[in-house]
Order: structure tokens, then sequence, then C-alpha cells
């Protein structure tokens, strides 16, 4: 089983900044890739970021594009995601995911993703 626990998130004024941390654990920790997808209120969830576990690539929303950052740490098993020129529609409860599956590429749908964390609120003010 594998644990992922998020941490970071909090209020921030349009334009801010917020450096989101997910930290993995479990006897069954392999990953292929780690990622981050947001739900608002009323909406579904949706994609943000993802990133390779043993290759630099990562995979991007067009809305968070030059805006966040996707990055890890293999020797702490944790992943990060660098948020920057916060905008009032990223306001969403933010969740990491992790996926096994070595499919070639990195996916980008929440039902491709086995593991999740609790989730950790980002609110951005106008």
């Amino acid at each position: 089983q594998v644990q992922l626990v998020e941490s970071g998130g909090g209020l921030v004024q349009a334009g801010g900044s917020l450096r989101l941390s997910c930290a993995a654990s479990g006897r069954t920790f392999s990953p292929y890739a780690m990622g981050w997808f947001r739900q608002a209120p009323g909406k579904e969830r949706e994609f943000v970021a993802a990133i390779r576990w043993s290759a630099d690539i990562t995979k991007y929303a067009d809305s968070v594009k030059g805006r966040f950052t996707i990055s890890r740490d293999n020797a702490k098993n944790t992943v990060y995601l660098q948020m920057n020129s916060l905008k009032p529609e990223d306001t969403a409860v933010y969740y990491c995911a992790l996926t096994s599956r070595r499919t070639g590429v990195i996916l980008a749908r929440p039902q491709d993703y086995a593991y999740w964390g609790q989730g950790t609120q980002v609110t951005v003010s106008s």
C-alpha cells in the first residue's frame, strides 16, 4: 500500500506564490509518475501537472503552464508543486496522486492514478 500526504496549502493574494509538497511512503512504493490534480467546488477534478519518477519528463495543464513547476526529490520520496502568479481561479483543493502503470507517457486522467492524498486547500483572494 502507498500513502500520500500533502502539505503547503493556504490563503494567498492574487499574484502570490505557494509551494505544495507531497510525501509518499509504503512498502509497495514503486511510482512511474506522480501528479497534482485540483477540484474546485461544483467542478470535476482536473489535471494540473505530473512528473515521471525516473526521468526528467513533465506534463502541465495549459492553464498553469509558465506559472507552476512540478519537481521531485527521489531521496525524500517527495514531489513538489511551486505555484507562482496565482489567480483566483486557481482556488481549489489540490490532490497529490501516484501511478505505477508504466505506459510510456504521462497520463492526465484521474482514473489513471491509483493512489491519492487527502488534499490540501489553496485559496487565492482577489
